[in-house]
């Protein structure tokens, strides 16, 4: 078996419950999941242009497919807040 590989999934959100869509996996591959956390805000921000009503991003093991998220379950920032929202890897959204 070879080494565990994560990555930053890229996922479109529609407005409450419809489905998320994995949108694209992001470069670069990490050899940690905290390295890959560690770099989903930075990663995500160059994503915020999709059309979608809210983008998030998972962090991964290469090869799985991403855990069903709908728009509904997606935590929208704060009035005022723009930092980007991430998903993180024990399946809640922060920002």
């Amino acid at each position: 078996m070879g080494p565990l590989i994560y990555v930053i999934a890229i996922m479109g959100c529609g407005e409450g419950d419809q489905a998320c869509r994995e949108v694209q996996v992001a470069e670069p591959r990490f050899a940690t999941q905290a390295a890959c956390a560690a770099a989903t805000a930075d990663v995500l921000a160059n994503y915020m242009d999709l059309a979608y009503p809210s983008v998030v991003a998972q962090c991964r093991r290469d090869g799985l497919r991403p855990a069903s998220l709908r728009g509904s379950d997606v935590l929208l920032p704060q009035p005022g807040v723009v930092r980007p929202m991430r998903f993180a890897a024990a399946g809640r959204v922060r920002g």
